[in-house]
């Protein structure tokens, strides 16, 4: 009986060790939470260093986190959301619900200037449409894309970040002529996927010939898998610039936590991991320091942005010219 009591006694305190453990809950994109991705990478990692339990919940494609979170609202279980890009930004801060980050981002090594209250980047990179080296006659711009059978495959916008800054991409090189262009390319799309991960597991699947993805995708079968049969297509247009950020949500009751994990973000610890996890660009390391392979990699021209602010003026009728286009 004695043995039975103490027992129970020590599930007791252990029962309220647990309890007492802190929960920082991040929300983010499907791959950044995939067993390969940048997350279950640096779960581990932070959590020796915060003494808290780490929850990454994938929800979706980027575009897809902001919807979940106005959804939410202020009652969003997420402390933080990471995954988010400038193109909703502005949009994103409009909503109320992000708090000022207060850190010092000096050390960023991004090739743009940054000052965002709200907002904190962990990597970029360029948009780029990805194919196999044995493909003949790889378009070197949009229009040559348009006139070509290349088959492609694309995000939607609506609910993808990439299919977002593809659409910002072409509003960036044609203006005006952007629903054109849109009906030109309508015979190439192969289909147009939620996310990101789909449409690029259709592309290794042989399903099309070119995916929409990034200058630095072909690093990851060069470096993980020892293939070099992988390119990125330069365009004479430019490339579109994404950069990812991070937010704190207001209604977070770990604020603390959460701004200890931006400041962790930008930490080697977890920079180092997003080169070859996330297979882009870090946002606070010097080039130098990138993995062998990433100097093999398509260096554009021209490099095309719209600050948040423009990309939130023009996001609704760039949208529409879009979906008119594939819609005849």
């Amino acid at each position: 009986m004695k043995h039975t009591i103490i027992a129970t006694g020590l599930s007791v305190v252990a029962g309220a060790a647990v309890a007492q453990t802190p929960v920082l809950t991040v929300y983010t994109y499907d791959s950044f939470a995939s067993e390969w991705g940048v997350g279950p990478a640096i779960e581990e990692t932070f959590e020796a260093q915060c003494g808290c339990d780490l929850q990454i919940i994938g929800a979706g494609d980027g575009a897809a986190l902001l919807a979940r979170v106005r959804l939410e609202g202020e009652r969003s279980e997420a402390d933080v959301v990471l995954g988010l890009d400038t193109n909703l930004t502005a949009v994103a801060r409009d909503t109320g619900l992000f708090a000022p980050h207060g850190i010092d981002a000096t050390g960023l090594t991004m090739p743009v200037a940054w000052d965002d209250a709200e907002f904190l980047p962990y990597d970029w990179g360029y948009f780029a449409f990805v194919h196999r080296t044995e493909l003949e006659d790889v378009p070197s711009s949009f229009e040559d894309l348009a006139a070509s059978d290349v088959s492609i495959i694309i995000q939607d916008p609506r609910s993808s970040t990439p299919g977002l800054g593809l659409v910002m991409w072409v509003q960036h090189a044609f203006g005006d002529r952007a629903g054109e262009l849109w009906e030109a390319l309508s015979d190439n799309i192969v289909t147009v996927t939620p996310g990101w991960s789909e449409a690029y597991g259709l592309f290794i699947e042989g399903e099309a010939d070119m995916v929409l993805s990034y200058t630095t995708s072909p690093a990851y079968h060069l470096i993980a898998e020892d293939d070099a049969g992988y390119a990125a297509a330069a365009f004479d247009e430019g490339h579109y610039m994404q950069i990812e950020v991070a937010g704190i949500l207001a209604g977070s009751d770990q604020p603390e936590l959460a701004r200890q994990f931006l400041e962790f973000m930008l930490s080697p610890a977890f920079q180092e991991v997003v080169a070859t996890s996330n297979w882009m660009y870090p946002a606070a390391l010097p080039a130098e320091t990138l993995p062998e392979g990433f100097d093999t990699l398509v260096q554009p021209e021209q490099s095309l942005l719209f600050t948040p602010d423009e990309a939130a003026q023009i996001q609704g009728e760039a949208l529409a010219t879009w979906q008119r286009a594939l819609s005849r």
